[in-house]
């Protein structure tokens, strides 16, 4: 059993302030795997002190050596890449092949900041004006437990390339992610101060990042919910907030898609994760006179797709991160199943032979209605809802009936036409005959799912402030 009783603070690894241990449970097995002592406010203070202090230099430091920095956090976190995986796979549960292509995202993240901050206009003309681009201060980063490292290197990545300091409130479930990802950093020999980590509860450490007077941003993702309160908080010291939150991302199949390529690839998107990602395609949108062709397709490709021991590298859908997550998600199956949607694959309990771990049957529901809870509510599982429609302008409004405006995809044999259909949609990704990323293209949601945006050059301007010198 592995027990992470340190934080780093200013360059060093600290015995927190804050006493509490937090158990490390493999989601596979509902086994102990370690603990991890919790920081507090104390800690949070210190560590947010340490920052403040740095920012005083680093604010001041050029491009040079801001990308200099960036490839030193690579090459370290390099050496560490299969520590890495091995933790994401054993404490969180992702599947071989995710946790591979999830740390190399994450080991990506600076070489993307280097490609943006080599272009970067921190000095700009308006009018007859001069405007600085200004790093904007201490910046507190707040991750998820679905991809916590990949957030800390992609959010830490950005804050350097601006200028700024950071403090980091990691997923207390993703104790080991973080622990392997602090040791290569702190190899990589930065100056005492430029990051700082806290491993402690949203609702201490991210409170008191959420208000202490010293922090300048807040960069968060995680539940719609959580960023609410964030974002309420933040308003009494002004605080820029990057909020990346909830979806319940819409797939419409328009009528002329080829059914042999496009419902496989709504399976991976409806599934990515295990189900557990804010982009999920969990709503698919089918034409109604295809609707029975698509269930048999969708039989086959649930069928096909292996839920397991996350080891396994034929594995495509691990166990959810908790329990508390399996029985969110056993909830809303239930609820489909009580509102009357048709269970057209899965269903719930475990799948045979993996009751042991937090492992749910790959869900599909068929005859969904627009008022269903499956329908609306982000699940965080792999459960997909099919809603049927009659004419592609149904399909957009129904696309566009949600609180959420995260993500959404579209397939069709006529690239034009789908183009079309994306740019009707409400979301602030739309993918077309594609679930492919793009590291330099902003990324961030309408509406509830979220404020600003990430990566690329639209992700550092949120790290940094114009500042205006008019001359006479």
């Amino acid at each position: 059993m592995k027990t992470i009783d340190k934080i780093y603070i200013n360059g060093a690894f600290v015995t927190p302030h804050g006493q509490e241990m937090f158990d490390l449970i493999n989601p596979a097995t509902n086994q102990l795997i370690g603990q991890v002592r919790l920081g507090d406010e104390t800690d949070a203070q210190l560590a947010i002190a340490s920052a403040k202090e740095a920012f005083k230099t680093f604010s001041q430091s050029s491009r040079t050596t801001r990308i200099k920095y960036l490839q030193k956090l690579h090459d370290a976190l390099h050496k560490r890449i299969d520590d890495l995986s091995a933790a994401t796979i054993e404490e969180y549960g992702a599947p071989v092949s995710r946790a591979k292509a999830s740390t190399e995202m994450a080991l990506a993240a600076f070489l993307h900041a280097q490609e943006v901050l080599y272009d970067f206009e921190f000095e700009r003309k308006a009018g007859r004006s001069q405007v600085r681009m200004e790093p904007l201060g201490v910046v507190g980063i707040i991750t998820p437990w679905n991809a916590n490292a990949n957030y800390i290197c992609g959010k830490l990545a950005t804050a350097i390339s601006a200028g700024c300091t950071v403090v980091i409130k990691p997923s207390e479930m993703s104790a080991l992610q973080t622990q392997v990802v602090l040791e290569a950093f702190h190899e990589a020999g930065l100056p005492a101060g430029i990051f700082n980590i806290v491993n402690g509860l949203g609702n201490v450490v991210g409170a008191e990042l959420t208000r202490h007077p010293d922090v300048a941003k807040i960069s968060f993702t995680g539940s719609t919910a959580v960023g609410k309160t964030i974002a309420r908080a933040a308003v009494d010291t002004m605080k820029r907030v990057t909020l990346e939150l909830g979806g319940k991302s819409p797939n419409i199949i328009l009528d002329d898609a080829d059914l042999s390529t496009a419902i496989p690839m709504a399976v991976a998107a409806g599934f990515m994760n295990s189900g557990q990602a804010c982009i999920a395609g969990t709503r698919l949108l089918v034409p109604e006179t295809r609707f029975d062709e698509v269930k048999e397709l969708l039989k086959h490709a649930v069928a096909a797709t292996k839920v397991g021991d996350p080891t396994d590298a034929n594995t495509a859908i691990g166990p959810m991160v908790s329990v508390k997550q399996y029985e969110r998600v056993q909830s809303y199956i239930q609820s489909g199943i009580e509102q009357g949607a048709e269970v057209l694959a899965g269903g719930p309990g475990h799948p045979e032979g993996l009751e042991g771990g937090n492992f749910v049957k790959p869900t599909v529901f068929a005859n969904v209605t627009p008022d269903m809870k499956i329908a609306r509510e982000e699940i965080f599982g792999p459960v997909i809802s099919v809603l049927t429609y009659k004419t592609e302008e149904e399909a957009i409004a129904m696309a566009n009936d949600t609180t959420y405006g995260l993500a959404a995809y579209v397939s069709s044999t006529n690239e034009a036409r789908a183009w079309k259909v994306a740019e009707q949609i409400v979301a602030g990704r739309v993918m077309v005959n594609s679930l492919q990323h793009d590291p330099m293209a902003p990324f961030g949601g309408f509406k509830q799912s979220g404020i600003g945006r990430e990566y690329g050059t639209f992700g550092l301007e949120e790290y940094v402030e114009p500042k205006t010198i008019i001359k006479g």
